[in-house]
C-alpha cells in the first residue's frame, strides 16, 4: 500500500504524471488546491523538468513508509518520551535496569524518529519541486513573451516611459498573460479576447484607471476576487468561458455600465450584485444555466438592458418591478421552467421590446395593456390561453388592446356586483362592503412584494386584475 501524499500535493501529482501504473492519482480535493497555486503544470515543458527532479530513491522510501504501518499516535509517544525520562532519573534502578525498563516504550519513539526521518525527505522533495516549478514558470513566460512580437512591443513601449491607454493582444494564442502588462499603470483598455487564457493574474487589481477589460472567448474556469478592486471599471466582458460563477467582489464595481457574461456555465449571480451595480445600464447573461435572479437585482436601478434568454429560468422576483428604467427584456428560450410572469411585469413602464418566446407560459398579466411604449412583444412558442394565439401574433399593439378591452370587462363585471349588492342591502352597507373589500386586497397586494413567478409569492393565485384593479381606480 502507497503512502498518503495528500500532505505533498505537487510530489504526489507529479509521481502520478511520471508513472501512472504505480502511483495514485491525487484526491480531487488535492487537485482543486494546486490549480491557483501551479495553474501551468499541464505545460509539457515544466512537467518533463518536475518528472526530471523525481530521485530514483522515491520507490525506496515510499515502499519503507508504507510498510511501517499507522503513525504513532502524538500523544503516545509524547507519554513515553516522559516515561523514558522518569525511569532514567531513578535512583533505585542501575543503568542496565533502566535502559531494560525504558526500552517498553522506546518502540514508539523510535517509530515516530523513523517517520519523522523519511517524511523529511518528502518534505524537502516537495519544496525542490516548487523551486523547479517556479523557475521553469517563469522561464516559460519569458519564451512566450519573446515569441509573441505583440507582446514585446507593448512591454518595449512601456518601459521606453511611453503613456499607454489602450492595449489589444486579441487572437494572440496565449496561454499566459504576463504580469508586467499589470504593471502599466496608466491603461484604460485592456482587450485579451480571442485566447487561450486559463486564469488571470491576481495582479489585474494594479490597473486601478481601468474601464475597459474584454476577455471574452479565453478558456477561463473562475475570475479573481481582485477583480472587485478596479473601482474605475466600466465594462467588462467574460462571454465565451467556462465560468461557473461570478466572484461576490464583483459588486464592488460600482462603476460599471456593462456586463457580458453570456456563453458561460453559471448556474447563479451572486447574491449581492444589485447592491453595488446600481450604475448598471446593461446585463447579458444569456446562455448560462441560471434558475433564478437574486432579490437584489431589483436595485439595479439604472439597468436599461437586461438579455437572460437560453437559461433554465424557473421565475421572476415581483420587486423586478422596480427597474423602472428597463427598456429591453429577453427572457425567452426557458423552455419548460419559466411558466408564469408576475404582474409586477407591467410596472416597467419604459418596457420597449419583451421577449416571452419559446416557454411555458399560458397567460399574461391582465394588467398588461399599461405597457404604454412596448413596441415589440413577443409571445411565440408558448401555450397561451390569455391572449389567444391568433392575438398574439398580431403583435405588441394588438396585445395591449386585447388585455385593455378584457380589463374593462373585468372592471364593468366588477362595477355590476356592486351595483347589485347596494340594491340588495338598500342602506348602502353595499358600498361600505366593497370599500371594506377594497382594502382588504390592496393590503394583500402589497403584502405580495416578494416572491417568484407561479410561486404564493408573486399573485399567481390571484383573480383576474385583482393586483392592479385599485390602482386604476
Amino acid at each position: 500500500m502507497e503512502h498518503d501524499l495528500d500532505k505533498f500535493p505537487l510530489l504526489s501529482y507529479v509521481l502520478h504524471q511520471y508513472d501512472s501504473n504505480h502511483h495514485a492519482p491525487p484526491s480531487t480535493a488535492v487537485q482543486q488546491t494546486l490549480a491557483p497555486s501551479f495553474p501551468h503544470l499541464s505545460d509539457p515543458q515544466i512537467m518533463s523538468s518536475l518528472t526530471q527532479s523525481i530521485p530514483t530513491t522515491i520507490t525506496q522510501t515510499l515502499t519503507v513508509l508504507a510498510s511501517l504501518g499507522p503513525r504513532p499516535d502524538p500523544s503516545a509517544v509524547s507519554s513515553a518520551r516522559s516515561k523514558i525520562a522518569q525511569i532514567l532519573q531513578m535512583d533505585s534502578l542501575s543503568t542496565e535496569e533502566a535502559a531494560k525498563e525504558a526500552e517498553i516504550y522506546a518502540g514508539a519513539v523510535r517509530l515516530e524518529e523513523v517517520y519523522d526521518s523519511y517524511e523529511k525527505e518528502l518534505s524537502d522533495l516537495e519544496e525542490k519541486l516548487s523551486r523547479v516549478y517556479a523557475t521553469e514558470a517563469e522561464s516559460l513566460l519569458r519564451s512566450r513573451e519573446e515569441m509573441n512580437e505583440e507582446v514585446v512591443k507593448v512591454l518595449k513601449a512601456a518601459e521606453s516611459g511611453k503613456v499607454l491607454e489602450r492595449v489589444d493582444l486579441s487572437g494572440q494564442e496565449l496561454k499566459l498573460l504576463p504580469e508586467a502588462i499589470c504593471k502599466i499603470v496608466g491603461l484604460v483598455s485592456l482587450n485579451i479576447s480571442g485566447n487561450n487564457l486559463m486564469f488571470i493574474p491576481d495582479a489585474i487589481s494594479k490597473l486601478k484607471k481601468l474601464q475597459e477589460l474584454d476577455v471574452s472567448s479565453n478558456s477561463l474556469e473562475s475570475l479573481p476576487d481582485s477583480i472587485g478592486m478596479l473601482l474605475n471599471l466600466r465594462i467588462l466582458n467574460v462571454s465565451a468561458n467556462n465560468l461557473t460563477s461570478l466572484p461576490e467582489s464583483i459588486a464592488h464595481c460600482r462603476s460599471l455600465v456593462e456586463l457580458d457574461a453570456s456563453y458561460n456555465n453559471l448556474t447563479s449571480l451572486p447574491t449581492n450584485i444589485g447592491y453595488g451595480l446600481q450604475n448598471l445600464e446593461r446585463l447579458l447573461i444569456h446562455l448560462n444555466k441560471l434558475r433564478y435572479f437574486p432579490g437584489s437585482i431589483s436595485e439595479m436601478i439604472s439597468l436599461k438592458y437586461l438579455d437572460a434568454h437560453m437559461n433554465e429560468i424557473h421565475g421572476l422576483p415581483s420587486s423586478m418591478g422596480r427597474l423602472k428604467k428597463l427598456e429591453v427584456l429577453n427572457l425567452s428560450s426557458n423552455f419548460n421552467n419559466l411558466m408564469r410572469v408576475p404582474d409586477a411585469i407591467t410596472d416597467l413602464i419604459n418596457l420597449r421590446e419583451l421577449d416571452l418566446s419559446n416557454n411555458q407560459i399560458q397567460a399574461i398579466p391582465d394588467s398588461f395593456y399599461m405597457l404604454k411604449k412596448l413596441e415589440k412583444l413577443n409571445l411565440e412558442h408558448n401555450p397561451l390561453e390569455i391572449p389567444s394565439q391568433e392575438v398574439a401574433k398580431q403583435g405588441a399593439e394588438a396585445v395591449r388592446e386585447f388585455m385593455r378591452k378584457r380589463w374593462d370587462t373585468i372592471m364593468g363585471e366588477e362595477q355590476q356586483r356592486i351595483g347589485v349588492e347596494a340594491e340588495r342591502h338598500g342602506d348602502g352597507t353595499g358600498w361600505v362592503s366593497w370599500g371594506t373589500s377594497m382594502v382588504t386586497n390592496l393590503v394583500s397586494g402589497v403584502s405580495q412584494t416578494v416572491g417568484f413567478g407561479g410561486g404564493p409569492g408573486d399573485g399567481g393565485d390571484k383573480k383576474p386584475g385583482e393586483s392592479h384593479f385599485y390602482y386604476q381606480i
